[in-house]
């Protein structure tokens, strides 16, 4: 994917059998987060409060990602894997036949922004 400039053009550029999801995503955390402000950072979606990222969202080729802050995956990891999903440090992959619960991608950005302090 190249460099885009917001949100819908970075979904619309995503492989179609993940733009679904991403706009799934998008909706999720805006609501979890109201007063945030959408960016792209790093080549990716994401949003920001008091200028650090919260949580941010990225397709690849074969998954997509939701990233947060480290303290809310490792707070959170237990459920990461009854979910079936796989988490780095500071992400999570999922597809989808294989999605993040909306409850997941809620409580994963209170807890993102609560790490961030802000």
């Amino acid at each position: 994917m190249t460099t885009t400039a917001d949100h819908d053009a970075y979904i619309a550029a995503a492989p179609e059998p993940f733009q679904a999801s991403l706009r799934r995503l998008r909706a999720l955390l805006a609501s979890a987060l109201p007063d945030a402000e959408e960016v792209v950072a790093y080549d990716m979606p994401g949003f920001t409060i008091g200028g650090s990222i919260v949580a941010s969202y990225a397709a690849f080729s074969k998954q997509c990602g939701l990233y947060l802050r480290a303290g809310a995956i490792s707070e959170h990891a237990e459920e990461i894997a009854a979910a079936g999903l796989k988490a780095t440090k500071t992400g999570v992959t999922f597809s989808p036949r294989t999605p993040i619960p909306d409850d997941l991608v809620e409580r994963l950005a209170r807890a993102s922004r609560k790490d961030a302090g802000v």
